[in-house]
């Protein structure tokens, strides 16, 4: 069975009934249109607020999209590059590249032009799908991103004149399932990495991975028909795109919200009666923060549905968690482990059944094995730190045209992560770091995420991250920016005090009060930190100091 093979279940099954919303909460001032009323919509630039599909539009959209693809040469095993917002095509079109046998390409809405031409090349992408929002960017490179390659623009007029309009070319493609033969062993989809390091390198991953990673999700998180999942994240990630997969395989219910502001996603859950909901860590912290102030009240919703709040994408502080459960005591929490290599969440897992454990990522998911590991490859004791391992049927296949870090990464089925982490007593893992942030200072090794999870526990601290930077008598020692609460105030000597109850040694040395960046999937970008906050500028604020 592979993952198109759920399509056409859902199809037959449930064909009448509702399968995605878009919601674009700036424009609740204009009406519900349906699908095809929003292709005849002039170029006025507005939004509809409400869109919606069912299973048989999604479907006949998704054979729409592969029969123009197969008309237009696409054939089995080319790659389809899709650069676009979340919004009600995204899926559709990525399972119409699936259904012709190509591999699907995301790439990330925050790709600078050259970013975007490198990673085109790099994954031998044929056809490139994007939006409105990438005109821009797409015509500063069209002139090599055209030669020998299709562009689609799936938005509303005009259309660049380098790329084809989507509505037109799809409307008059037959929308009779292709039926390409597929199996859990044909390549399905190049996803990139976060790109911390450099330029992102290409994850290849089988049908194999989709469909374990449907599976995976769905164990955890038990959903049924009934339940409407939320989904926020960008599409582009396989966080968002395999989190819905849960409820992909059942033939739930999934709204996507354009939108991260807290009235947004409390109003959204309350009108759309959405069970799961998974936020990352800035939205919850920012939800809390609304609610702290009282510029919402949760008696202005109806969240009486909403049963299942999980995080994941990065190490979630433990006060979070305990805040959230004093506003939402009948919230199960869950919180995910897992890398674009893995497929996604879930490789790691904590389980609802286990919040007495918040602040561990659990325990190895539904058909996953893990190990940790020393320098040597060799298990360390429970307790040790060591670099995290994980193997299952999600593991990806290759780093696409790159046999060096592959060989790095995989070695006897096993990937190694990069994590850092340690086992407990009752086997659960908790990250310590990843592996190139540790900090070394005075021989001594630091592990930035426990200091800030530590930091994290003060009533006015928002978010923080720690960051190691050159340092002539110890190496390097430990920066803390920080971001404070909205309206609050907080000094050095504050944080110091603070901070006396963690050892001397890892305790940071200097404090910076400053907002701290993070991705679209709200991973901390450290790289940028230590570029802004360099060695020439630390010295400079020490001596000042």
């Amino acid at each position: 069975m592979t993952i198109v093979d759920v399509l056409r279940r859902n199809r037959d099954q449930y064909g009448d009934d509702v399968c995605l919303v878009e919601i674009n909460p700036e424009e609740r001032a204009n009406r519900h249109v349906t699908w095809k009323e929003y292709e005849l919509i002039e170029p006025t630039g507005a939004q509809p607020y409400r869109r919606e599909i069912t299973w048989s539009q999604f479907d006949e959209k998704a054979n729409r999209f592969a029969n123009l693809l197969l008309s237009r040469g696409v054939k089995k095993g080319d790659k389809v590059g899709i650069l676009l917002m979340n919004c009600l095509e995204w899926l559709p079109i990525y399972f119409g590249v699936l259904k012709t046998g190509a591999l699907a390409v995301p790439l990330n809405f925050r790709y600078a032009a050259d970013e975007i031409d490198y990673c085109v090349g790099l994954a031998d992408i044929t056809t490139l799908v994007f939006g409105p929002e990438f005109v821009g960017r797409i015509e500063s490179i069209a002139e090599t991103l055209c030669q020998g390659r299709m562009l689609i623009y799936v938005g509303q007029p005009p259309c660049p004149p380098f790329a084809d309009p989507y509505y037109e070319i799809t409307a008059s493609a037959s929308s009779e399932d292709p039926n390409i033969p597929l199996t859990e062993d044909d390549f399905a989809a190049i996803y990139f990495s976060s790109g911390t390091t450099g330029f992102p390198k290409a994850i290849l991953h089988k049908h194999l991975s989709l469909i374990h990673s449907c599976r995976v999700e769905q164990n955890h998180h038990g959903q049924t028909k009934d339940d409407v999942f939320l989904c926020i994240p960008p599409l582009y990630h396989t966080g968002a795109k395999m989190h819905w997969f849960g409820s992909f395989l059942v033939g739930g219910k999934a709204v996507l919200l354009k939108g991260t502001k807290p009235e947004y996603i409390l109003s959204v859950a309350s009108e759309e009666k959405c069970s799961i909901v998974w936020l990352l860590v800035p939205w919850a912290q920012d939800i809390l923060s609304a609610l702290d102030r009282g510029d919402l009240k949760l008696s202005d919703y109806d969240l009486s549905r909403w049963r299942l709040m999980h995080i994941g994408a990065q190490p979630v502080p433990q006060s979070l968690i305990h805040r959230w459960k004093q506003y939402f005591p009948q919230h199960q929490y869950d919180t995910n482990y897992g890398l674009s290599e893995s497929i996604g969440p879930g490789c790691v897992h904590l389980g609802v059944e286990n919040i007495h454990k918040v602040g561990a990522i659990g325990k190895a998911g539904y058909g996953w094995e893990t190990k940790i590991v020393d320098e040597n490859g060799q298990v360390v004791k429970r307790g040790d730190v060591g670099e995290l391992c994980v193997k299952g049927p999600g593991v990806m296949t290759c780093y696409y045209k790159d046999e060096a870090a592959t060989n790095a990464s995989l070695k006897d089925g096993w990937l190694f992560t990069g994590d850092m982490a340690q086992e407990d007593e009752d086997g659960f893992i908790f990250l310590v770091d990843r592996k190139k942030d540790v900090i070394i200072t005075g021989g001594e090794n630091l592990y930035p995420v426990q200091i800030e999870d530590f930091l994290n526990g003060h009533p006015l601290i928002k978010d923080v991250a720690v960051i190691g930077l050159p340092d002539q008598r110890l190496g390097e020692i430990a920066v803390a920016i920080i971001q404070v609460e909205e309206g609050k105030t907080l000094t050095e000597e504050d944080v110091n005090t603070f901070c006396k109850q963690l050892p001397r040694y890892k305790r940071p040395r200097k404090i910076i009060f400053a907002d701290v960046p993070r991705n679209p999937t709200g991973k901390i970008e450290k790289p940028k930190l230590r570029e802004i906050y360099g060695a020439s500028r630390l010295v400079a604020a020490q001596n000042a100091g």
